[in-house]
């Protein structure tokens, strides 16, 4: 593992110091993303409030996740799905020139 950093990024009018092993550029493209993504709730809301337009933000960002996930999860059962009709034919095809 490497070193341990502090990394100091702006979401949203504040200032964040972010202690981790991810490199910096890594952790300033993901707060860029949490202030864009906040950015976006609030100038779509009549939302005041920090908190929470911090709140739909991350129920934004989870939505993603999930729909990421649930597209990765069904493309991976229908890779195997495919792999397994065409071990079949393989099957079928081998016992048959026996």
């Amino acid at each position: 593992m490497g070193e341990v950093s502090v990394t100091s990024v702006h979401i949203f009018g504040h200032e964040y110091k972010i202690k981790g092993y991810a490199d910096k550029t890594y952790i300033e493209e993901i707060a860029r993303y949490v202030h864009d993504k906040m950015k976006e709730v609030a100038e779509s809301t009549a939302l005041t409030s920090q908190e929470r337009v911090a709140v739909l933000a991350a129920l934004n960002i989870a939505d993603e996740l999930f729909q990421e996930n649930k597209k990765r999860t069904e493309t991976f059962s229908s890779v195997e799905e495919r792999a397994q009709e065409m071990l079949s034919l393989l099957d079928d095809g081998l016992l048959t020139e026996k």
